[in-house]
């Protein structure tokens, strides 16, 4: 499908410099857009491939167009428009209505008519799948699950019993969401497993990653809020919440009970400890380690990024006399009247 650049300009209020009727049929990177294709810089560490791009045009913002050699769109926020541009030049395909005669549906459970269901899934009594979803190849929906209208499940996704899923939700392939959480209780120097009696609730416009797994409750629901971002191979315990707007990176484990606020970004490979409450507009950078609950928007961090190895070696070596150290410095202090030892703080600060 071509798309005037003009018609462009209109419908996602960007300024509009070179020819109006200039076609445009998909997307593509500044260093491999060709005619025809639509290129967007939104980093500036790309800037030094704006001038020789051929793409037909570039959407861009208005401090680097004076170095744009070919017609574009000039808006505030590069990246959300090529975005948006992006999905009407490559809508996905149009559903096939139907079950496939390969699936599995148990009685009583309903199927909106507009709906797709792949081959070889299974659905569970009591499900009820709203209009247009689409629930790809291999999926297994359990029982009294619940999908509204316009979720996408892209294959293999497994649903646990009565987890909802709200509209315009899409899960790629691999997910689970609504096994069994981590509960087990101490007997004996034995494990004892705890029921987990709750389930899953996602709301809508959510996305989640390839592998990523949302555990149930142990007794009420585990509960992802509206627009919640999740990257690939997440953990998410049971009885977490994560709220409205936050976007989460690749390998975060996020432990049972731990609540994270609204419009929160956490980086990659961050882990949560169990029983904590992060609070609204939270920044979390990669690796870190969140071991206490944060009460304040901000930025956090800790970690130590990487050293050359023998560099590594010696800072080791010098983290382990650090007790050593502080009690000499603390030796010193007291002699010379400076402060008592009581006097510093504790270990936790």
């Amino acid at each position: 499908m071509a798309v005037a650049l003009g018609e462009l300009a209109v419908r996602f209020g960007c300024e509009l410099r070179g020819d109006p009727q200039v076609q445009l049929e998909r997307v593509a990177t500044l260093a491999g857009a060709g005619p025809g294709e639509l290129a967007f810089l939104a980093n500036p560490r790309y800037r030094t491939q704006l001038a020789a791009t051929r793409a037909s045009a570039v959407v861009l913002d208005a401090a680097a167009a004076a170095d744009c050699p070919t017609a574009m769109l000039v808006s505030s926020n590069p990246y959300a428009t090529y975005a948006r541009i992006a999905a009407l030049l490559h809508p996905p395909a149009p559903l096939a209505a139907g079950v496939h005669p390969s699936a599995q549906v148990a009685a009583g459970a309903q199927i909106d008519p507009s709906a797709e269901v792949g081959p070889l899934t299974v659905i569970g009594p009591g499900v009820s799948i709203a209009a247009r979803c689409y629930v790809g190849p291999h999926s297994l929906i359990e029982a009294g699950v619940v999908l509204a209208e316009d979720v996408r499940l892209v294959a293999r996704v497994t649903l646990g019993a009565r987890v909802r899923i709200g509209a315009r939700t899409v899960m790629q392939p691999g997910v689970v969401i609504g096994g069994d959480g981590f509960g087990f209780a101490p007997e004996r120097g034995t494990w004892l497993k705890v029921p987990q009696l709750g389930s899953v609730q996602v709301g809508a416009d959510v996305e989640v990653g390839a592998n990523t797994t949302i555990d149930r409750g142990a007794i009420e629901d585990t509960v992802i809020e509206d627009g919640v971002k999740l990257d690939n191979l997440i953990m998410i315990a049971h009885n977490v919440r994560i709220g409205a707007h936050t976007v989460i990176a690749g390998c975060v484990g996020v432990a049972g009970s731990t609540s994270i606020g609204r419009r929160c970004m956490i980086g990659g490979g961050a882990g949560f400890a169990g029983h904590i409450v992060v609070a609204d507009d939270v920044v979390v950078t990669g690796y870190a380690m969140i071991t206490h609950s944060i009460e304040r928007a901000g930025v956090y961090s800790s970690g130590i990024p990487f050293e050359e190895a023998r560099a590594w070696r010696r800072l080791v070596a010098r983290f382990k006399r650090l007790p050593l150290l502080e009690g000499r410095v603390r030796a010193l202090e007291q002699a010379a009247g400076l402060k008592e030892p009581e006097e510093q703080g504790g270990d936790d600060e």
